[in-house]
């Protein structure tokens, strides 16, 4: 696969809204082929995509809606970039 004609792969079309603790940190999958969305599983580096996850500590605990679609202009939450997609 060349890394620079890669394109992420679509998880899915809405968010992962999930419960994280303040404090903890995350890799948020940029690339979309981890199998333990929406966390980076080392995909990206196995499939060479070229592409890194985004690591970020929660700031508060609550439900954090983790963009799905790959496509965010707010990376790595959702912006409903999700809703444009063919």
């Amino acid at each position: 696969m060349s890394e620079k004609s890669f394109q992420p792969k679509v998880a899915q079309k809405s968010p992962f809204v999930l419960e994280e603790e303040a404090g903890k940190k995350r890799a948020w999958c940029s690339c979309g082929l981890s199998t333990n969305q929406p966390y980076c599983d080392g995909a990206h580096a196995r499939e060479t995509t070229g592409m890194s996850p985004m690591v970020v500590t929660c700031e508060t605990s609550g439900k954090v809606p983790w963009c799905g679609c790959k496509h965010t202009k707010t990376p790595p939450y959702c912006d409903g970039s999700h809703n444009s997609l063919p």
